[in-house]
């Protein structure tokens, strides 16, 4: 009887220290990346003509055209002003301040 008693609290360990490293795997790597990809979908439902943005290229430039039809934008690159069409999904950044402003209102 008394393996049974050591073989069941090893186990109960076992199961204990199991739970604890999937919720620290949680909070550590499953949480911030569903936060930032909640960020990072409310700032592509924010973009407005007008805006200054970086892509995930690191092209710089500003949005001439929102498309939601087909989830893109043209923007204005260069004093040529060359237009390219781009994906949201391809949004790095908003460079202008309106952003910065939406945010300190929100936190108001």
């Amino acid at each position: 009887m008394g393996n049974l008693d050591s073989s069941t609290g090893g186990m109960i360990q076992l199961v204990i220290t199991t739970v604890i490293l999937v919720v620290a795997f949680y909070f550590v790597l499953i949480r911030p990346q569903s936060k930032k990809q909640k960020e990072e979908e409310q700032m592509r439902k924010d973009l407005e003509i007008g805006d200054e943005i970086t892509t995930i290229g690191g092209i710089v430039g500003r949005v001439v055209n929102i498309n939601d039809n087909d989830d893109s934008m043209i923007v204005e690159t260069g004093a040529d002003r060359t237009k390219i069409k781009f994906k949201k999904w391809a949004l790095s950044s908003i460079n202008n301040n309106k952003g910065d402003e939406k945010k300190k209102e929100d936190k108001k």
